[in-house]
């Protein structure tokens, strides 16, 4: 299916909705500004409608089918959340208004936090991610202030496998760390004897830990979670997942 550009649509003389005239004073625009020519395409409202609609079903989206890569964008929201999202008590808030009128908001996300801590085992959460790339990189600036905490200063390394976002190197290099990547095995998972032999010697004890995506960039959810798990906690390092 091809469309023509909205320009290759336009016809003089065609218009939708009229300016409406002015119900304030007209004030003059700066000299060199001004333009005689504005090319513009002319075509009605309905033109525009039809126009913009079949170029967003020329989009494959969550809506109309599966999608089956492991992905921090394509995941359905059910559209109860969707209208929840827009309510003006949400749509209406900026980071910078004071915090007494910020109670509400603050409410939600305190008790947010609170319930998916107690759902998951945690002692705490945070919700300051507010994008995949972002919660990659909070999640190893975290692995990384655990091990210095407890003094393990020489630790500087995170694994991350080949079927990983790709932003996971990115992050790691963002927090002063260098990578080491794993293969997949045959299935597509993290092969774990590849895994067994990255961690010898003294890589297990400089390791901060390993980033997996599950599922991962091949659609597919790791076989061998819990043992690339133990694996990575026997060097004394920690797994940071996301999806």
């Amino acid at each position: 299916m091809s469309e023509s550009l909205i320009y290759e649509l336009s016809s003089p003389g065609r218009h939708g909705t009229p300016t409406p005239k002015l119900d304030v004073p007209e004030t003059a625009l700066p000299e060199g500004l001004v333009r005689q020519d504005l090319p513009l395409p002319e075509v009605s409202e309905m033109e525009v409608v039809r126009h913009f609609l079949r170029l967003s079903q020329l989009n494959y989206a969550i809506d109309k089918g599966i999608y089956p890569l492991g992905s921090c964008t394509m995941k359905y929201n059910p559209k109860i959340n969707e209208v929840t999202a827009r309510l003006p008590g949400f749509t209406g808030a900026h980071p910078h208004q004071p915090w007494a009128v910020s109670q509400g908001a603050l409410r939600l996300m305190f008790e947010l936090q609170t319930y998916l801590a107690e759902i998951g085992g945690f002692a705490g959460v945070t919700l300051q991610p507010a994008a995949g790339a972002q919660g990659e990189l909070t999640g190893v600036l975290i692995m990384r202030a655990y091990h210095l905490a407890r003094g393990d200063t020489q630790r500087d390394t995170i694994l991350v496998p080949d079927s990983a976002h790709g932003t996971n190197p990115a992050s790691t290099s963002m927090s002063g760390l260098r990578v080491v990547q794993l293969p997949s095995d045959a299935r597509g998972n993290v092969d774990l004897d590849a895994l067994r032999t990255a961690l010898r010697g003294e890589v297990c004890d400089r390791t901060v830990g390993l980033m997996i995506t599950n599922p991962n960039t091949l659609g597919l959810f790791e076989e061998h979670l819990a043992e690339i798990i133990d694996i990575v906690h026997g060097c004394g390092g920690l797994v940071y997942g996301d999806a």
